[in-house]
């Protein structure tokens, strides 16, 4: 079952979470951070998908800081305006958003966070500034490399695609001296390799990066 909830941040902004329940009693609360192209259906069934399995899943609408029900595609016009609206709302407006999804579910036990793109530097972000988090799955998020110094207050696991045109092995590599504690796994796969509705889909490579976030989950979550 699925709703629409309307929720508040800190700073008084308002904007609504796709709230994905499971069938029987959760096993935890988890927030699920959008890509760069919104909560559009994809997102829906991520969040759907993590329900099946048993846990209260949340996926607030980042980009109603911008303008509200933002849903877009996968083609090169809906990447490019994906970039553009990530870019003006930032980074640190949306971890208001996500804290309070995160209180949202907290009504289920512990909360995890899992992120996908833009999500996954959030997912990262989120790990290291906010409280109240038991565990985090980063997959593909830009720009980790250059926040590999910050210090995570919870366990955390990486995805990423070794053809990923958008981080290069550098950056995963910071990832991986700065914090040789945390699990970092590479794929043979490009960007966007968990998402089915992308052309960089790859399904061998989506199906273990699952089962290893899941596990994770299940080893910190309960």
């Amino acid at each position: 079952m699925a709703d629409t909830l309307k929720l508040k941040a800190s700073d008084g902004h308002e904007f609504d979470a796709y709230l994905a329940q499971p069938s029987g009693k959760p096993k935890a609360g988890l927030v699920v951070i959008q890509e760069i192209f919104g909560v559009n259906d994809h997102m829906k069934s991520v969040a759907d998908a993590y329900a099946a399995d048993g846990y209260l899943a949340i996926c607030p609408a980042l980009y109603d800081r911008f303008k509200p029900g933002i849903e877009l595609g996968y083609d090169e016009d809906d990447v490019t305006e994906g970039r553009e609206i990530r870019a003006k709302v930032g980074n640190d407006d949306p971890l208001l958003d996500i804290a309070a999804a995160a209180e949202a579910v907290r009504s289920a036990g512990k909360v995890g966070v899992v992120g996908y793109c833009w999500g996954g530097t959030l997912t990262w972000l989120s790990a290291t500034k906010l409280d109240g988090f038991a565990v985090a799955s980063s997959y593909y998020g830009g720009g980790i490399g250059g926040l590999a110094d910050l210090r995570p207050k919870c366990p955390v696991i990486f995805h990423f695609g070794e053809q990923d045109h958008a981080i290069p092995m550098e950056e995963v590599d910071k990832v991986r001296q700065n914090h040789p504690e945390l699990p970092v796994h590479v794929y043979p796969a490009g960007h966007g390799f968990n998402c089915d509705a992308r052309g960089s889909y790859e399904a061998k490579s989506a199906e273990i990066a699952r089962e290893r976030t899941l596990e994770f989950f299940r080893q910190h979550l309960g």
